[in-house]
């Protein structure tokens, strides 16, 4: 069985949905979590990265302006 929102299931089979699309549909969104989580952690990655850069182009661009001055 895979990964599922136990709440959400709850909540539906209270509902009277079946038991099956109950537990498909809490399956799908904890899925779509995950999913989310891992473009997150992609996306701090990323975030990091482009503070690195610029940072370097920065201190490229106060080297070149000394170099010039």
């Amino acid at each position: 069985m895979a990964l599922m929102m136990g709440s959400l299931y709850d909540a539906l089979r209270s509902a009277n949905v079946e038991d099956e699309k109950a537990r498909k549909a809490a399956e799908e969104v904890a899925d779509f979590q995950k999913q989310i989580s891992d473009i997150r952690s992609d996306l701090s990655v990323l975030k990091w990265m482009l503070g690195f850069l610029l940072a370097i182009n920065a201190g490229v661009v106060m080297l070149l302006l000394r170099l010039v001055v």
